[in-house]
């Protein structure tokens, strides 16, 4: 079984959580983009849901598959998000934001009563930090504020280099990739980061940062695929408990 297909297989169970007249969060990344379709496919025989997306992308994926959307600013509260991740460790903090979407999907995991993460078993590790960490910052002042950003890292016990992003493919191949919110993303190779709590809270303190790639406290439960099938992992504190 490849890849793909793991991927297509969490998806499929997390769809098992699904209810008529849910308000649901859509993820970004090639999972989510999994889970669209196959609630696409529910939506056309007759399931009754409307979305939030985390990204233009997504938007287009779901308009494309027939699910009603609407916006945070139409409805006070979504009943689950479904998101992939980058990294998921036991405590089901998370790295995101590889595709560029973590301002947004922070904001609709945070207004979500429960988060479901849903990967292929490779994103299970013992320790956050060996995919880089991406920061989203403003451009003006940039360094200023990667100097704040290196002061954070050292006191928080960790260190790596940091590159600007870069667009890949099509005509904006080699430019700084821009956010569907307007902004640019830092991101740190740090191999190993011992207190996500802790970097997290220093990170969200610096000016100009707009947002970072760690999802503290907010997943209620990942579904991770693999050779052997699927696995769900409960989270074991409340939804938003950083402690």
């Amino acid at each position: 079984m490849n890849m793909d297909q793991l991927k297509r297989q969490a998806a499929a169970r997390a769809l098992e959580e699904v209810r008529d007249g849910m308000q649901l969060g859509l993820g970004t990344g090639s999972t989510a983009k999994h889970f669209v379709e196959l609630l696409g496919e529910r939506v056309a025989a007759g399931l009754k849901v409307i979305g939030v997306p985390t990204s233009e992308a997504t938007r287009a994926d779901a308009e494309r598959c027939g699910v009603k959307l609407t916006t945070l600013d139409e409805i006070d509260h979504l009943d689950m998000t479904v998101d992939g991740a980058d990294e998921i460790d036991p405590e089901l903090n998370l790295i995101k934001g590889g595709g560029g979407a973590l301002l947004r999907e922070k904001i609709v995991a945070a207004a979500s009563d429960r988060m479901i993460v849903i990967a292929d078993d490779t994103k299970w590790v013992p320790m956050l930090g060996r995919f880089p960490l991406p920061v989203e910052v403003i451009p003006f002042g940039l360094g200023a504020t990667r100097r704040a950003i290196e002061q954070a890292f050292a006191e928080c016990g960790v260190s790596g280099q940091m590159a600007v992003r870069k667009a890949k493919g099509g005509v904006k191949d080699g430019h700084v990739f821009v956010t569907d919110g307007g902004h640019w993303i830092v991101d740190a190779e740090l191999g190993r980061i011992a207190d996500p709590p802790r970097l997290a809270k220093a990170l969200s303190a610096i000016p100009g940062v707009v947002e970072h790639g760690l999802f503290i406290g907010l997943a209620s439960s990942a579904v991770l695929a693999g050779g052997e099938g699927i696995r769900v992992i409960e989270r074991r504190k409340p939804k938003g408990d950083w402690k």
